[in-house]
């Protein structure tokens, strides 16, 4: 056993560190895709909070329960803002299940949605390997229920990832456009759900 008196302390020298330590060991196309695909969870998340102010802004109320659901509604929209991605799937699955057109397939885009958030758990919040002679990387990343990321990442990876998240933003929008409305914060067609034609 090594006594107290014998055991010497160090520092490190942030000085003779390797440029961009501690991601110097890939190149910058694997992080310009993964800065992207993180960037693009971002903008689901945002998609996610006005598709959800959609439903809940144009559910039909019967009369006697307006005055509940509006108490409701601004709490409702405020955790829209702050809510991860996991937050925001489930008050989308609220919201659009209590819309009278709610979408045919919703069960399938909750499901992709997901799985999607297990990707983004894991790119944003893994802390990234040395990669493999394939440029692959294995991030460190264990969820909360002690469950280990085990697939290793690559720039074709995260390039098909990033265009997956692109697809279930659009398929969120199409949930409220198909129902005649302009999504918002769009110029795009459809009735306003506030005011217009």
């Amino acid at each position: 056993m090594i006594s107290e008196s014998e055991i010497k302390g160090f520092v490190i020298d942030i000085e003779q560190l390797p440029t961009n330590f501690p991601t110097h060991r890939h190149n910058a196309a694997f992080w310009e895709a993964l800065g992207r695909a993180v960037a693009t969870f971002g903008f689901l998340e945002e998609v996610l909070g006005r598709a959800i102010f959609a439903f809940t802004a144009t559910r039909e109320i019967p009369p006697d329960q307006i005055e509940t659901e509006y108490a409701k509604w601004l709490p409702a929209l405020e955790r829209a803002l702050v809510d991860p991605l996991g937050g925001l799937v489930d008050s989308y699955s609220s919201s659009a299940r209590k819309h009278q057109n709610a979408p045919p397939y919703l069960d399938d885009l909750l499901n992709k949605l997901r799985e999607a958030a297990v990707w983004r758990n894991t790119i944003c919040h893994g802390s990234w390997r040395t990669p493999d002679e394939q440029g692959r990387s294995l991030p460190l990343y264990v969820d909360k229920k002690r469950g280990v990321f085990e697939t290793p990442i690559d720039i074709a990876t995260l390039l098909q990832l990033q265009r997956h998240v692109v697809e279930l933003a659009c398929a969120i929008m199409n949930t409220v456009t198909q129902m005649g409305y302009q999504f918002p914060g769009s110029s795009g067609p459809g009735k306003p759900i506030f005011g217009g034609p």
